[in-house]
């Protein structure tokens, strides 16, 4: 028997693509389909698929070519694959002509010419296309614009700030820069919101009932009444509403969040989250706090996500400990928050002013799941168990700290009307409400 492999993305299964499979089933017996799974994707830099991995592994089943399909996941797979299930002959298009000469190590090598005149590409590009604003005071947005460029159906409209000297040329040469955000929403179909967490509700609000799209970072508002109200409009309006925080979109997150939630260390019993920086600022000038972030608002929505992503958000108890900078209590220099659930307990501890070890720790009754910091930009993380012998490490490639990933999950979401959350409504609510209680000064120890 003479085994065929290929490998593709198959993204919007066309005739090229069936024409492909059509003429590689035919060099043998035994015809091996591979599909890129998106994370692979991703780190080779091609982010701009528009169909989910089921949806374009159902559609090369559909066309009864495969005789088997496998999931393509790492680099280095095609050989493992070539050698797991002794391939004789591997085939591939010849826009790829010369690339996997390497391959003739281990079987044939085969490129076939493409069906002239559709692409994948081609059909994407057919596609709507966004023009997006970008809102805030913060070079952050200068990550954002880098990253826009490699995302397709994204096209930047203008930037709305009052800091232009923060900002890259680049992004202070868009189309439009301006200190109003209504000159902004006239130009744009979405908006990048990246603004004091104290005006988040009041922005999205407008822009939702401007018609237009909102991607805007963690928390979305600091009240859980608000959070349901905007999720609620959005619903109404027909419009993508998603909060951007780059850790829920990253592939490694995603990977260790399932497994977490699988059974591989069985019961979780507790999630322990730290998020620490130091600041650059006066901390006795009141001036000088006045508009920045705090602890709280700066880390609290990034070390909450795994406590109610992983535990969910209906604790029993949370009792808040707190060092703040100013008399009045609004600034907090580090927080930390202790959560009680029927069955588990979580901690986080965030600071502005206090440095610590960026780690995240998911404890179970089998074994635990530990991230080594910066946990929040992991590209690594391992499960350990009481025999070391069992331990297993995980590697993911993380691009462009995830950022991109958030702008491809809300470009598709814009295109596709299907939005798969990266942080539920659920979640961003509960990060809402601990905001709230935070602000309430709701069960509060102060540290002195």
């Amino acid at each position: 028997m003479v085994k065929v492999i290929t490998y593709g993305t198959f993204d919007l299964l066309h005739y090229g693509h069936v024409r492909l499979l059509e003429r590689a089933k035919a060099l043998g017996d035994y015809l091996i389909v591979g599909v890129t799974a998106e994370d692979f994707d991703k780190s080779r830099g091609k982010i701009n698929v528009q169909q989910s991995l089921m949806e374009r592994v159902d559609a090369v089943r559909a066309t009864g070519l495969a005789d088997e399909i496998v999931i393509e996941e790492y680099e280095g797979q095609k050989i493992d694959d070539i050698r797991r299930y002794g391939v004789d002959i591997f085939a591939i298009g010849s826009d790829w002509k010369g690339k996997f000469d390497y391959l003739n190590e281990y079987c044939h090598v085969i490129y076939l010419d493409r069906t002239e005149g559709i692409s994948s590409t081609e059909l994407r590009s057919q596609d709507q296309s966004f023009r997006l604003g970008l809102v805030g005071n913060s070079s952050f947005l200068n990550k954002v614009e880098r990253e826009c460029q490699l995302v397709n159906g994204l096209h930047l409209a203008g930037v709305c700030t009052n800091m232009p000297e923060i900002l890259s040329e680049s992004v202070r040469s868009l189309p439009l820069m301006t200190e109003h955000y209504d000159e902004l929403l006239e130009v744009s179909d979405a908006v990048y919101l990246r603004t004091h967490p104290g005006l988040h509700a009041e922005q999205v609000e407008k822009a939702l009932l401007a018609g237009k799209h909102v991607l805007c970072e963690s928390p979305a508002s600091l009240t859980v009444d608000e959070c349901r109200k905007l999720y609620s409009l959005a619903k109404e309006k027909g419009l993508v509403f998603m909060e951007a925080l780059k850790t829920a979109y990253a592939t490694a997150y995603a990977r260790l969040l399932l497994l977490a939630k699988n059974g591989k260390i069985g019961k979780v019993t507790s999630v322990d989250a730290t998020c620490t920086s130091i600041l650059k600022m006066n901390m006795e000038d009141p001036d000088e706090l006045s508009g920045k972030w705090d602890s709280m608002s700066e880390w609290g929505p990034t070390a909450l996500l795994p406590v109610f992503q992983i535990l969910g958000p209906d604790y029993c108890d949370m009792r808040i400990t707190s060092r703040f900078a100013d008399q009045e209590r609004k600034f907090d220099t580090f927080t930390r928050i202790s959560f009680e659930y029927p069955d588990a307990v979580a901690s986080i501890k965030v600071g502005n002013q206090v440095k610590s070890e960026g780690e995240l720790i998911i404890s179970g009754t089998k074994g635990y799941i530990f991230v080594p910091a910066p946990w929040w930009k992991t590209d690594y993380f391992e499960i350990r168990y009481e025999n070391p012998a069992e331990n297993k490490r995980y590697f993911y490639q993380l691009d462009g700290e995830g950022i991109r990933y958030e702008l491809v999950a809300f470009a598709r979401a814009m295109s596709t009307k299907q939005i798969l959350y990266g942080i539920e409504p659920n979640v961003s609510c509960a990060i809402s409400g601990v905001m709230e209680d935070f602000r309430a000064h709701k069960n509060l120890r102060v540290l002195l």
